[in-house]
């Protein structure tokens, strides 16, 4: 467990990027994708396979098995997305549990996502990685939010692209993100408009339904924050 005053970040991890030319590896700059996947990997191999998450009902056995699952089974993933199909996304989860073992999981995972998600694994990875990354931290007592000015322009970034899709399920409320030192954004402009203040790290955690694990300023009407304490976030 993190010690309660330590906010800096660990110095990025010295992985290998994963384009290969004419059959060998380039050696690149880690992305900010990997350096969350491979900080992950280190926090699940030290809290071992029974310790809680910030997803309900999940320890870190299952956090592993999902994360694979989710690169490495794509059939089965479509669970995670389309509810009707959660237990097949379950059932492959089990399988890989009994198949690789705690320590296996967490060897595939580290080792990268298969082709083509391999490809884009910077735009898509980073605030999955990130989220879940928080979800095994925050579980514990005696976290504390990361300093990191990379992480929070990259998430920034990110999340302007993806704010809108991601309110699509709240109702009856507009909202705007505020994080100060990198601007704000619109999600949605519905009438009456909660306001939501807070670093990127933060904000995303809202987007994802991690409400309750943020810090968060929240401001707007009655109506407005009510709307936005029952919204359905993400993806």
């Amino acid at each position: 467990m993190e010690p309660a005053g330590a906010t800096s970040c660990p110095r990025r991890h010295e992985v290998e990027s994963w384009p290969h030319v004419h059959g060998y590896r380039v050696a690149m700059a880690p992305s900010l994708a990997q350096s969350e996947r491979q900080a992950l990997c280190d926090l699940l191999e030290e809290r071992g396979p029974l310790a809680p998450t910030l997803c309900e009902g999940w320890t870190t056995a299952d956090l592993a098995a999902h994360l694979f699952v989710r690169e490495s089974r794509p059939v089965a993933a479509a669970g995670i997305l389309l509810s009707p199909l959660a237990e097949l996304t379950e059932r492959a989860m089990d399988k890989a549990k009994g198949e690789l073992g705690y320590g296996g999981l967490i060897r595939r995972i580290r080792s990268g996502p298969p082709y083509p998600m391999r490809l884009l694994d910077a735009q898509v990875n980073l605030m999955e990685y990130f989220v879940h990354h928080e979800d095994v931290r925050r579980a514990e007592d005696g976290w504390q939010p990361r300093e990191d000015a990379e992480l929070d322009a990259a998430l920034w970034q990110t999340l302007k692209r993806g704010a809108r899709l991601m309110t699509l399920r709240l109702r009856d409320a507009g909202l705007e993100l505020v994080a100060p030192g990198h601007g704000s954004v619109v999600a949605r402009t519905t009438e009456p408009r909660a306001v939501v203040t807070a670093g990127p790290q933060e904000l995303v955690l809202l987007m994802f339904g991690r409400k309750k694990a943020a810090r968060l300023e929240i401001e707007g009407s009655e109506a407005a924050r009510a709307a936005l304490e029952t919204a359905r976030l993400g993806l």
